[in-house]
């Protein structure tokens, strides 16, 4: 399977890198089987850091390997996703085991309505039900070393503002 990372750096070698932000998953490496979403991101972090071209960069996703670590997968917004992306972005210092964890991304639209949530306007269940009827991406966080090399480089597509 292909998927795609959006940088404005050429990825050959992808590293675990700590964010200087909290992140949905926490810190590692970031791709998803979206190459739109991966575009979006390089405009994101093209306007970020002022620059003219990024690019999308392609890896093939051994699926054998990656069925030996230790995964979490959720498939749609649940409550234990709800869960693990609230530790991850408010619990200072929340670190988790996985190797790799794969889910719907929480965009633009999705962190107002966490926002809502975590101020208390609207229950997780709401919550849940509002994300339901957003058409969600994916995306796949490489926590680990032994969760990179479950990952080929391709290619990079360059992408230009």
């Amino acid at each position: 399977m292909k998927i795609y990372h959006g940088s404005i750096e050429k990825v050959e070698k992808p590293e675990l890198r700590k964010s200087n932000r909290t992140l949905d998953y926490g810190s590692g490496f970031y791709t998803t089987t979206s190459l739109q979403q991966a575009e979006d991101w390089v405009h994101r972090r093209m306007n970020e850091n002022e620059v003219n071209h990024g690019y999308v960069n392609v890896f093939k996703l051994d699926e054998k390997a990656l069925q030996t670590l230790n995964c979490l997968v959720f498939h749609a917004p649940t409550e234990e996703w709800v869960d693990f992306v609230m530790k991850n972005r408010t619990q200072k210092g929340f670190v988790h085991t996985y190797d790799v964890v794969y889910g719907p991304v929480a965009n633009d639209r999705v962190y107002a309505a966490f926002a809502l949530y975590e101020g208390g306007l609207i229950g997780k269940q709401q919550l849940i039900a509002e994300l339901k009827t957003y058409k969600l991406v994916d995306q796949y966080l490489f926590h680990t070393e032994a969760a990179l090399q479950t990952l080929t480089f391709l290619e990079a597509k360059e992408v230009a503002k």
